[in-house]
Order: C-alpha cells, then sequence, then structure tokens
C-alpha cells in the first residue's frame, strides 16, 4: 500500500445515454441520465484507493451543492481532502456528457469557472510520507511551480504527470517528471501533418521526439484501441495491445483508469513492459463496466 497525492481538477459529470450521437439541430431522448464525480485526478485516484492505496487530493472545490456531491462521492472511496481549497461562491465545474449506447463513446461540453489550484496552497502540503505524486497536465506555470517545490524537497519522490491536451507552453513540463502519460491526441496534434499513418510508427515517432526533451523521463502514450507504447530512457520501446471487454459500455474514465494502472504497476516495482500491459488490461476492464466501481487486484489478471 502506497501513499499517493494526486493534483488535478474535480468535476460533476451528468451523463445522458442516448442511443447514438444526434445530428445538429435535432432533439433525441435520453434512454438513462446520472451525475458522476469526475475529473482526470479524481478518477485516478478512485481506481488506486480500490487498489490499496492511501490517496490524497490537492484542488479546489466551491461551496455549492454540486461541490458537496463531489466531496461525498470522494469520501466514500476514502479520498483523503484535507489539502482542498475551498472557494465561496463559487460554482462546481460540470461537465454535460452524452454518451453513445451504440459504440460507448463520449461529447463532452464542459464548464469551469472556478480557480486553478495555486502553488502557494501546494507548498502547504506536507510531502513527508508520500510514495508517489501524480498531477494533471494543466495550470502549466503553477505545476511546474509545484513540481520543482516536491523535487526540491523531496528528490527521490516518484513524480508523474499526465498530458492530454495541448495547452499553452505545456512542454515546459516535461523535464520535470519521472513519467509522462500522453494521449493519442496530444501526441497526434505534436506530429500534425508528419504523423505517419501507421499507430505503431506515429506513437514511436512521438516518443522518440518527446525523449530528446527529457531524456530521463519514462515516456507512455495510449492509443485507444492500438493498446499503448512506451519508451525507457534507454530507448528501449514497448507496446501493449489493448484488452477489449466482450462489449463496450462506457468509456468515460477509461484514460484515468489507464493512468491508475501503470501507477499501481510501476509501484509494485513491475518493468515498462508490464506496466503497459497492466494499465491496458485494467482500460479494458473499464469500459466493459458503468463507472468506476468494483476494481480489485483481479482487475489487473488474465481473463480466461
Amino acid at each position: 500500500m502506497a501513499n499517493i497525492l494526486g493534483i488535478g481538477i474535480a468535476t460533476l459529470d451528468i451523463v445522458n445515454h442516448v442511443a447514438a450521437w444526434p445530428a445538429e439541430d435535432a432533439e433525441v431522448r435520453a434512454l438513462a441520465q446520472d451525475m458522476r464525480r469526475g475529473g482526470n485526478v479524481t478518477n485516478t485516484l478512485v481506481v488506486l484507493s480500490q487498489l490499496g492505496h492511501r490517496c490524497r487530493w490537492a484542488g479546489t472545490l466551491a461551496d455549492d451543492a454540486s461541490s458537496a456531491t463531489i466531496r461525498a462521492d470522494l469520501a466514500r472511496y476514502a479520498i483523503d481532502t484535507t489539502d482542498v481549497r475551498q472557494i465561496p461562491g463559487a460554482h462546481a465545474p460540470t461537465s454535460y456528457i452524452a454518451l453513445s449506447v451504440q459504440n460507448g463513446s463520449r461529447t463532452i461540453i464542459h464548464y469551469r469557472d472556478l480557480p486553478e489550484y495555486d502553488l502557494d496552497a501546494f507548498r502547504r502540503i506536507d510531502l513527508h510520507g508520500l510514495d508517489w505524486l501524480h498531477a494533471e497536465g494543466r495550470n502549466v506555470a503553477a505545476v511546474a511551480g509545484m513540481l520543482k517545490h516536491a523535487r526540491r524537497q523531496h528528490p527521490r519522490l516518484p513524480l508523474s504527470v499526465e498530458i492530454e491536451k495541448p495547452r499553452e507552453h505545456i512542454e515546459e513540463l516535461c523535464g520535470l517528471a519521472d513519467l509522462l502519460i500522453y494521449s493519442r491526441h496530444y501526441a497526434l496534434h505534436q506530429l500534425g501533418a508528419e504523423a505517419p499513418a501507421a499507430p505503431e510508427a506515429a506513437a514511436d515517432a512521438f516518443l522518440r521526439r518527446q525523449r530528446q526533451r527529457a531524456p530521463r523521463a519514462i515516456h507512455v502514450c495510449s492509443w485507444g484501441e492500438h493498446g499503448a507504447y512506451g519508451l525507457t530512457p534507454d530507448g528501449e520501446r514497448h507496446h501493449s495491445p489493448a484488452f477489449a471487454p466482450p462489449r463496450v459500455i462506457d468509456t468515460i474514465g477509461a484514460g484515468d483508469t489507464f493512468n491508475a494502472g501503470l501507477i499501481h504497476a510501476r509501484l509494485a516495482g513491475q518493468g515498462l513492459a508490464e506496466s503497459l500491459c497492466s494499465a491496458c488490461r485494467l482500460a479494458g476492464d473499464k469500459v466493459g463496466r458503468r463507472g468506476l466501481d468494483g476494481f480489485t487486484s483481479q482487475s489487473l489478471q488474465e481473463q480466461p
């Protein structure tokens, strides 16, 4: 069991289950609707908590009813929110999601009017006893300061960063972490028109480019139905296939679950090849179920 701190956002997700994504200006009836706590880092922490780790979240919340729902959900998974900064009079970030029953895809409209977690708040956190620190790649200047502060205070503390979307100056975070986790969307954006058509070639080109930015880090890129690719500081490339469930039910949080599987595997001392496999297996388990409930160590094992 490890002590893990996550830095990022939490949201209230309003999920409408629809038969298929509607055409523009169409009116469709939702087959079902549910509300969930969302947010990349908090999703990752919820999965890690179910895998047996002690998890803390550093982020901001408002003081409205939606934020109370978010806090209650995190408490259900034993996520420590002591380091949360509450903003009076604000509104909880809200994601409106259309989830297609046809293929499990999701389209998200996100509303946010809440300040990000800042460096001053992070400096007040007691980092002693931590085994891992994981951050979302957002609010770049503040996150860069947090990673530098953590490195100065605890040089041996493993640091990981998720880089999901292109953001201004996001590349500044690459040299500050031990493990960098990229999305396919970000990789293809970086490659632009030079991106090879074959997923393996595109992933290889991207990861080798990123290694030039941060030669001492491990670089990992998830690639959806093609699995995930990784590159070690020594230049060894590894790949794991995806593990598709019998039926794709819900893709919301699949990437966050992948991140949790990767962190869990690295904490267990697994090499990069084995870690990629564990993370892909966990993500495959997730897309075959609704929500983020029910993860156990069995989720990491090969299914018959």
